[in-house]
């Protein structure tokens, strides 16, 4: 068994199948029924474990939502690797988006995946290094849409993940899920993606159960109210879930700790860190003080082992450094957090993922429209 193991329903379809399901529908082909049009709605953070428990704040989403109606995120179950997967088809050994904050082998320093084109001097053409669903669909002579939030609409990662697509800028919800529709009735054969970020936002800041997620949720949920037109098949999913990780549930890592012996770059996030080691530091036995010092908070696997159990899917070559030496996936409701940072604003973050528990990994997959 390979030290770190992610959990949930070994059945689920992976998130990386979804694109290329939609594209087969719209040729009369695949897992779904044929569809006119589609339309792929990705709500940002909700995980298939908090829609059922709070089902009565999402009638609408909740009614279409079976007990067999879930999907996988990929490893780690953060944004940046899943979103991608889900627009490239690909697994993040293959699209290079491996975590939250990675390594970039060519400048030798920790760069953040979701901004770092703006920051960090990624270059979005080559950085994602896959051919993205919306590429795909114009290669065939389809249309392709991105509806999402204004203010994203010329971000480096729009331009990594979302290539091929005309960005279709709207910042309230409803508006949002109405456009999609609206594009795809208007457009035969075209593919439409929508992105719904306001339930992530809620849980970081609040917490799931609280109050500012619950109308989150509520809101998303009221959206989905406009009819899907005739013809048209919609996937509803998300990219990842959520967990709550309490005060009392915080490590932090601070001058002396063994653990940071022979570390360079401390990366990731917080439940789920990439640990690059100083050169000639063996990652066997850099492992072996990170198990025996986190105890019950954490699995730990080398790089290696994680690429040999298939964490990442198949990993190309020039991935392969931009993976931690170490990986520490934080166990039950423990968060890791570099305390020797001035920074500590992460620290006040309530809803969290990136690691291998169900909450975090089994994401909703509901059939709307054409598809149901």
């Amino acid at each position: 068994m390979p030290p770190i193991v992610p959990t949930g329903p070994a059945a689920a379809r992976s998130l990386t199948d979804v694109a290329p399901d939609i594209l087969r529908s719209l040729d009369g082909g695949g897992a779904l029924k044929p569809a006119r049009s589609a339309v792929l709605f990705v709500i940002d953070g909700l995980g298939a474990i908090q829609l059922r428990a709070h089902a009565g704040h999402a009638r609408r989403l909740a009614a279409s939502f079976g007990k067999k109606d879930v999907a996988r995120s990929v490893f780690p179950s953060t944004t940046a690797a899943a979103l991608t997967s889900i627009l490239t088809g690909a697994h993040p050994g293959e699209h290079g988006l491996v975590g939250y904050r990675v390594l970039d082998p060519a400048q030798g320093r920790l760069t953040n995946q979701l901004n770092g084109y703006e920051n960090d001097g990624l270059d979005p053409a080559t950085w994602q290094r896959r051919t993205t669903v919306f590429e795909t669909a114009v290669a065939e002579g389809r249309r392709a849409f991105a509806v999402g939030m204004s203010e994203y609409a010329k971000s480096g990662l729009t331009a990594a993940v979302l290539r091929g697509a005309e960005y279709v800028g709207a910042d309230e919800v409803r508006m949002r899920v109405r456009l999609a529709y609206e594009l795809a009735a208007g457009e035969s054969g075209s593919l439409v993606y929508c992105y719904l970020p306001e339930i992530d936002k809620a849980g970081h800041r609040r917490g799931v159960d609280s109050a500012a997620w619950l109308a989150a949720l509520e809101d998303v949920d009221a959206a989905f109210a406009a009819p899907v037109p005739a013809g048209v098949g919609a996937i509803v999913t998300a990219d990842h879930g959520m967990v709550d990780v309490p005060r009392h549930r915080h490590v932090l890592l601070q001058h002396g700790d063994p653990r940071l012996s022979g570390v360079a770059h401390l990366g990731g996030e917080p439940r789920l860190l990439h640990v690059y080691l100083e050169p000639g530091v063996d990652p066997s036995t850099a492992a072996s003080v990170w198990t025996e010092h986190s105890g019950k908070s954490a699995e730990v696997a080398t790089r290696d082992e994680a690429i040999a159990a298939g964490l990442f899917g198949p990993v190309d070559v020039a991935v392969r450094p931009r993976i931690g030496d170490l990986l520490i996936a934080a166990r039950g409701s423990w968060a890791f957090y570099d305390d020797r940072l001035d920074d500590k604003r992460p620290q006040d973050m309530v809803g969290q993922h990136g690691s291998v528990s169900p909450e975090e990994t089994t994401v909703p997959f509901l059939r709307l429209g054409a598809y149901s």
